[in-house]
């Protein structure tokens, strides 16, 4: 029996990917899960139902206040209070100088990355605290560290997931939920194909004392922790999973 057994867990940008590999590693411990993205699902849902947990995918798009209400309703009739949520969903940065980049580029970056997460963080904790127990993961970005060129919107979005998640881990920490933040380095998903080459892999790997291109289990493994008992007087941290490449603070 794995550690989920009877809970519910709930990622977003779960189609592929990290949020993929997030989904299937947490079914593995047992917990029915509800995958949402505005990508085609079915890979993931049945690699997840092919591991014999329950399982449904919802076509939401996580920047509408409208819809993720709608969501919560739904999703809550169909698999029960969850009580596990993972904010990964979020748009890839496109390399902009700063001189180019235009409002509307801007404004849909953060929609995409941090105001969906106030927003299904808003739709689903409440139950969470009712019920005493409760795990939120949101996954930043070592670029809110590193601040590569031409990424402003992207690296403001992530710095924006960090002091959301101290925000939310204040208030929650009393009722049993947990909120934490993840910060992988590039990790090579079909994602990332557009803004990160495969030799811009292994030169970020050459920079890690843990020589190696991430993959989506090495950050799906690291969400299973933060969600075990054991980790339950950990929150408010952003935690760099990256090879050693940020040692320190």
């Amino acid at each position: 029996m794995g550690f989920l057994e009877g809970k519910t867990a709930v990622i977003t940008g779960a189609a592929r990917g990290i949020g993929a590999a997030i989904a299937f590693r947490l079914a593995r411990e047992g917990a029915a899960i509800a995958i949402i993205d505005i990508a085609d699902a079915s890979q993931s849902l049945a690699d997840i139902r092919d591991a014999g947990v329950d399982c449904a995918a919802f076509h939401v798009d996580v920047s509408d206040p409208a819809a993720v209400e709608r969501l919560r309703e739904e999703l809550t009739a169909r698999l029960g209070v969850p009580s596990v949520l993972v904010n990964n969903a979020a748009l890839h940065p496109h390399p902009t100088a700063f001189a180019d980049l235009t409002f509307d580029y801007w404004r849909k970056t953060m929609a995409v990355n941090l105001d969906s997460v106030f927003l299904m963080t808003k739709a689903f904790l409440p139950a969470m605290r009712a019920s005493g127990w409760g795990r939120i993961i949101n996954v930043s970005s070592a670029a809110y560290n590193a601040a590569p060129p031409n990424g402003a919107p992207y690296i403001a979005s992530k710095g924006g997931v960090v002091g959301l998640t101290r925000a939310v881990a204040t208030e929650a920490g009393a009722d049993g939920v947990t909120c934490n933040a993840i910060a992988p380095n590039p990790v090579r998903t079909p994602g990332a194909d557009g803004s990160v080459t495969e030799e811009m892999f292994h030169m970020i790997a050459a920079t890690q004392p843990v020589n190696k291109v991430m993959e989506p289990r090495d950050v799906a493994g690291v969400v299973a922790f933060l969600c075990r008992q054991e980790a339950s007087f950990m929150t408010g941290q952003h935690l760099h999973i990256d090879g050693g490449a940020v040692r320190g603070d």
